[in-house]
């Protein structure tokens, strides 16, 4: 079947089989590799994620576009045409059914091998995705165009009404400067709210957790503001409870940070060691947390994921992990006595903007102080002196009015 035969109103019925697979090799030299259905090796992948390691690009870099990469791949592969004479036809196409058709299901994480469901899920791509998506796959296609081995036409183009002007053309300060680097098929990606979890659900959920292991997870992650991953990186030479300080290891750059944390955070750490007791292997650079279950063995971000899952489905939330980094990030930029610059230094971020979203109002912040702002014009109101209407007026019809019987 080629995209000729396949109108763009059936797109949402096209049956993508979840063919191929990203292996993850354990082998520094070449983390990741994309396979077909048959095992074979997808090259043309291989060749940009040796370029993007050479440029200093994470291995989780490498993972997230190569999740992008196979998800083209699988079109691709379902509409019978190869990468290489792949054109807009079928970025347009690709685009369009990502809009359009709902997520596949997927294998569980404890389960890889078993074969997925081929029906699409009732979830829709978030535009961030297909955002994400759509910028990996024109990146994709460049280095390919420049190596010569791909298409001489990028089928993910730039918008052509951003590249109409004049190059080196003088641009007016006073207005907004557009982003001359989207994607002609690129979605508008709302600007998002960060979600923090209010306290009484925090609270709530703290309650339920099951071990000393969890409530000293919880009280890190929403003291410190680290992500789920790079919380998991701490060795026990990486604890200063003297100092109150953990040194985790930066999800993007890599560095070593030293992370100051709340002292209940440090009281629950010690609880769970002296409960774990010999279990725990000794050394500096073992890691901090170990599993529950006997034999123990390093904890990972699919356990902790699910242990909070576990707990929120008790508790009657939706709160995530990350919402716990969003938490103390809200926290933080609340405190009148913190500078905005520390907060961005904790929290990892290069750019003073990012920081900045923080001081947006939380929505339950908002709805309860306006509520509170119109029980007080209430409460004025009752208390307000009405003068002595003038002679004719109902006293009914007054009442009615000013919400209370004329004097």
């Amino acid at each position: 079947m080629t995209s000729e035969q396949v109108p763009p109103s059936d797109l949402a019925a096209l049956v993508v089989p979840q063919t191929g697979r990203l292996i993850e090799t354990a082998d520094p030299w070449e983390p990741y590799r994309l396979v077909g259905d048959d095992g074979t090796t997808v090259e043309a992948v291989s060749a940009w994620f040796a370029d993007l390691l050479a440029a200093g690009r994470s291995t989780s870099t490498v993972r997230s576009y190569g999740m992008d990469l196979l998800r083209w791949f699988r079109f691709l592969w379902a509409q019978g045409v190869s990468w290489d004479r792949a054109s807009r036809t079928e970025a347009r196409d690709f685009s369009r059914w990502l809009q359009v058709a709902g997520k596949p299901s997927r294998p569980h994480w404890r389960h890889p091998d078993e074969l997925p469901s081929t029906v699409p899920t009732n979830k829709m791509y978030a535009p961030s995705v297909r955002a994400h998506s759509e910028t990996v796959l024109r990146g994709f296609y460049d280095f390919h165009r420049d190596e010569g081995s791909g298409p001489v036409l990028n089928p993910f183009p730039l918008d052509r009404s951003r590249r109409a002007d004049r190059a080196h053309a003088h641009h007016n300060p006073m207005e907004p400067r557009r982003n001359e680097r989207s994607g002609l098929y690129r979605p508008k990606v709302p600007t998002r709210i960060p979600r923090a979890v209010p306290d009484d659900q925090f609270n709530e959920i703290f309650a339920r957790l099951p071990s000393h292991r969890d409530r000293a997870l919880v009280a890190f992650y929403v003291s410190t503001g680290v992500r789920a991953s790079e919380l998991l990186s701490v060795t026990l030479g990486g604890v200063d409870p003297g100092r109150q300080l953990i040194r985790v290891i930066r999800k993007g750059s890599g560095a070593t940070q030293e992370l100051p944390a709340s002292v209940d955070a440090f009281v629950w750490l010690r609880l769970y060691q002296v409960e774990m007791g010999d279990l725990i292997p000794a050394g500096r650079r073992q890691p901090l947390w170990w599993t529950l279950r006997r034999p123990v063995h390093p904890l990972t971000y699919h356990g902790v994921h699910r242990m909070f899952e576990r707990v929120n489905n008790q508790a009657g939330t939706e709160a995530t992990l990350h919402s716990l980094r969003h938490t103390a990030a809200y926290r933080m930029a609340e405190d009148p006595t913190l500078p905005l610059t520390d907060v961005q230094e904790v929290l990892g971020h290069a750019q003073l903007t990012t920081t900045q979203i923080y001081l947006t109002p939380r929505k339950e912040d908002v709805i309860r102080r306006v509520l509170t702002h119109h029980a007080e014009q209430t409460r004025r109101a009752k208390e307000r002196v009405v003068p002595d209407p003038a002679p004719g007026y109902r006293p009914e019809t007054l009442e009615v009015l000013f919400g209370r019987a004329s004097s």
